[in-house]
């Protein structure tokens, strides 16, 4: 397995998720843009509890959405990386951990790229990867696996 610890960009926040994700996705949405500052966020969702703090205090920021509904940033306090955040749908049940502060990013590549309708015109998707104009229907996409973990913990 690859390692899954992840910091914030001053090394004062650490971190590990302690299992595989559930899923990945690249989120080509205008938010995601824009809080990114880059062509898509890369989040890699993953029940809340399995994401371990090894070192410092993160700090919560809420932060609008397009749900109208918001999500709550983890942050280092110092340096301001987002590491992960909690959208409305799950709440904090799951996580959707930045897979740009993951020692390994390339530990978690893209399941999908999501929202494409409004992906930037020069960013090319690979060959092979899915791709789809909004969202996705979750029940075709991931794995059993995935939608049993997934159910499991929202029942908590």
């Amino acid at each position: 397995m690859h390692d899954l610890t992840g910091r914030c960009g001053c090394g004062k926040i650490r971190y590990r998720m302690t299992d595989r994700p559930l899923f990945v996705h690249a989120c080509h949405c205008t938010w995601c843009q824009r809080e990114s500052g880059g062509p898509h966020a890369l989040n890699a969702m993953i029940e809340a509890d399995r994401v371990e703090l090894l070192e410092g205090a993160p700090v919560e920021v809420v932060t609008p959405s397009a749900s109208g509904k918001g999500q709550i940033f983890v942050r280092c306090p110092d340096c301001h990386a987002a590491l992960w955040s909690h959208y409305a749908g799950a709440g904090r049940k799951v996580a959707f951990v930045r897979v740009g502060t993951l020692d390994d990013p390339a530990a978690c590549p893209p399941d999908i790229h999501i929202f494409t309708s409004t992906k930037l015109p020069w960013y090319v998707i690979p060959d092979g990867v899915p791709a789809v104009p909004e969202y996705y229907d979750r029940k075709t996409r991931w794995s059993a696996g995935a939608l049993a973990r997934r159910e499991a913990v929202l029942a908590r």
